[in-house]
């Protein structure tokens, strides 16, 4: 990651390669969006050349300066300016230096209110880490390496923590990105069990329990198994106890589907749709990155994070459509199609942890249908619920980090279509609404928690890169549920 300083007086900053210097598009001349005087860019702005629109850059050289080169960043009109306005705009920045091989700059700020400050400043930051990210440990030649160093020049002293913050936060949206752009063959079940560990090694308020194939039987995990048994990697249900407040009894669980790589078993998958199966792990991955930031904020809260870990190979011991396993609950499910196996893990996992950690809320990722994609696209992951105070306080951290959460429904007649005529439940209940079928089929093992389900299968890997997503892994998840944790004492958290 990047590393980043900042300094509250602009005269003091030192050398840099280029200094980022924000602009505001006006009716007429485009305005330097500064009201700091001792920042003198001695150049006139062409109004020809440069407007001042979002997103909008142009690099200029200048002879005097402690930087030779200013990027002029365009935000839009200062009316119009909002909190995803400066993440995308200092992502265009960061992405023009990239381009240019730039290893330093000095990033200036618009000037905000102190009622904007605190949110701007995190939006701007957040845009220029999060652009910053590469995944290149597999080239050769890096293509547009990442800035190494950046000094955010006139910051307050009492936002300073703000800065240490937002990395905190982004270090587990890089680790989750990370996990997810890695081979399957890497971030496999093994993979991500170390992970889990290395994670505890440096957290003392961590715990990580493994549960392997013997432990899965005794608990009765049967649908675990069977989506797992034709891998050479055994299925396994990990546990990281994140203890942040233990004078509480209050327990939030967090859940992730981690299929490390679905072929979608005899259903197996075709030409178009497999490509990318390495990424069905997000769920999984963005537990594992809110953990990590957990433990560096050390936060005050009592977690519980579940990884479903299994996958989904072809084999002679393949689970076969048709067939019925009894799951952990006691719930009977038929095998409509072994490419529906992302609830049947989550099945045992979300009956696993309400029984044994008794927590008050449970929230569930996944990438969990193609369906989602079709309804939402690559902009909102899909929110279900069982409590309408859960959604509020999960809307309202979307709205925060402005990663869109959309509320889909859980009408009753969805769990009537996955009625089997030989067992309790089917695992799928036909194309019509079956990103609702597979979330009804997930509250189907839930008892009295508040819980949500996300469907995160459109926004947690990309089709392609875009804003301050420059690789197709976003991390999605993790931003979101460390703010609804932060605010999680407010009216609405649940």
């Amino acid at each position: 990651m990047i590393k980043i300083t900042h300094i509250s007086d602009l005269k003091k900053r030192k050398y840099a390669d280029a200094v980022i210097c924000p602009v505001w598009e006006t009716k007429t001349q485009a305005q330097i969006a500064l009201e700091l005087k001792e920042f003198d860019v001695l150049i006139k702005i062409p109004l020809d050349d440069f407007s001042g629109k979002k997103g909008e850059t142009l690099l200029l050289y200048r002879e005097k300066g402690i930087e030779k080169r200013v990027l002029l960043l365009g935000l839009g009109e200062k009316a119009d300016c909002q909190e995803e306005t400066l993440r995308q705009s200092y992502a265009s920045a960061v992405k023009q230096l990239r381009a240019k091989k730039i290893k330093s700059c000095n990033v200036l700020l618009p000037f905000f209110s102190k009622k904007e400050g605190f949110s701007f400043i995190r939006a701007s930051l957040e845009g220029l880490i999060l652009a910053n990210y590469a995944f290149d440990c597999f080239k050769s030649i890096p293509f547009n390496p990442p800035l190494e160093n950046a000094c955010i020049c006139g910051v307050e002293p009492s936002n300073a923590f703000l800065i240490k913050k937002v990395e905190q936060i982004l270090q587990g949206v890089y680790l989750t990105r990370d996990l997810v752009n890695s081979n399957a063959d890497d971030s496999h079940v093994e993979g991500l069990i170390k992970t889990a560990k290395d994670l505890s090694k440096d957290c003392k308020k961590l715990k990580v329990v493994v549960l392997r194939e013997k432990q899965l039987e005794k608990e009765r995990m049967n649908l675990l198994l069977a989506v797992g048994k034709a891998s050479v990697q055994p299925p396994a249900l990990v546990v990281l106890e994140y203890m942040g407040d233990p004078s509480s009894k209050e327990k939030i669980a967090l859940v992730g589907k981690g299929i490390t790589f679905d072929t979608g078993g005899l259903n197996l998958k075709t030409t178009g749709y497999i490509e990318t199966m390495k990424s069905d792990m997000a769920g999984s991955a963005c537990v594992l990155g809110v953990i990590q930031s957990l433990c560096s904020l050390k936060i005050k809260r009592n977690v519980i994070g579940v990884l479903a870990l299994a996958e989904n190979a072809i084999g002679p011991s393949s689970y076969k459509p048709g067939d019925v396993y009894t799951s952990r609950l006691g719930k009977t499910v038929e095998i409509g199609n072994t490419d529906a196996e992302g609830r049947l893990v989550l099945a045992d996992a979300l009956s696993y942890v309400e029984d044994t950690y008794a927590p008050s809320v449970v929230i569930d990722f996944a990438t969990l249908t193609g369906a989602i994609v079709i309804a939402l696209g690559e902009e909102a992951a899909g929110l279900f619920s069982n409590n309408d105070s859960l959604v509020r306080g999960l809307q309202k951290a979307s709205l925060r980090t402005d990663e869109r959460l959309w509320r889909l429904p859980l009408y009753p007649e969805y769990t009537e279509m996955l009625k089997s005529e030989i067992a309790d439940l089917k695992n799928i209940g036909g194309r019509p609404a079956s990103s609702c079928t597979a979330a009804a089929f997930l509250q189907q093992f839930i008892k009295k928690a508040a819980w949500a389900h996300l469907d995160i299968a459109g926004v947690a890997y990309l089709s392609k890169s875009k804003s301050y997503h420059p690789t197709l892994a976003t991390g999605a998840g993790v931003r979101v549920t460390i703010d609804f944790l932060e605010h999680f004492d407010e009216k609405d958290s649940v």
